[in-house]
């Protein structure tokens, strides 16, 4: 059974905060749909109807190229301990870059990490939670240290030129490309 709600509460808020992974859907006219992983320190409710999270360069910028020509987003947390839940929020999405005027306040949110890209911003439009009685139990043992490491690793300049030509989805669908190399915090 699921149920919905207009914003998230302080249970959802809870719930959301104890996964060490999310996941992000997003589509376009015509284009595939892009369905990711996300894990790290990367996500924030900023209120009961706004959302974001910190995004590092990767094998693409589906997400990016999504939202900018559709906007739809859907972000889901599967809690894989007790209480069984899957939690879907509904949104409306954009990507924030360094570049851009409202980075500074949105970044102070955050711990950037290396290789952060942009963060994206997402105004809630609806919440949802059923059973998750189909869900395995799992364990988090630990997270990956590799993309951060690469990132971390990179020359900047060389970052920053391969950025820069990220500017199509695998679809063809344009993308703004960041336009500085984000060092981050230091790694552990």
């Amino acid at each position: 059974m699921a149920d919905f709600f207009e914003t998230l509460s302080d249970k959802h808020i809870a719930m959301i905060a104890k996964q060490p992974v999310f996941f992000v859907a997003t589509a376009a006219p015509d284009a595939r749909i892009n369905l990711s992983p996300k894990g790290y320190d990367a996500f924030r409710v900023l209120a009961p109807n706004k959302v974001a999270y910190l995004d590092l360069g990767g094998s693409g910028n589906e997400t990016h190229a999504h939202l900018a020509a559709d906007g739809r987003i859907t972000l889901m947390f599967c809690n894989f301990e007790q209480p069984a839940l899957i939690l879907r929020i509904y949104g409306r999405g954009r990507p924030v870059l360094p570049q851009d005027a409202e980075w500074e306040a949105l970044a102070g949110h955050f711990t950037l990490l290396p290789g952060t890209r942009q963060i994206f911003v997402i105004d809630v439009e609806s919440v949802q939670t059923s059973c998750g009685w189909g869900v395995p139990f799992m364990a988090y043992e630990a997270e990956r240290p590799t993309l951060k490491k690469a990132h971390a690793q990179a020359d900047p300049e060389q970052w920053e030129a391969k950025m820069a030509g990220r500017t199509s989805s695998i679809d063809g669908l344009p993308t703004r490309a960041t336009d500085r190399y984000i060092a981050g915090t230091p790694l552990d």
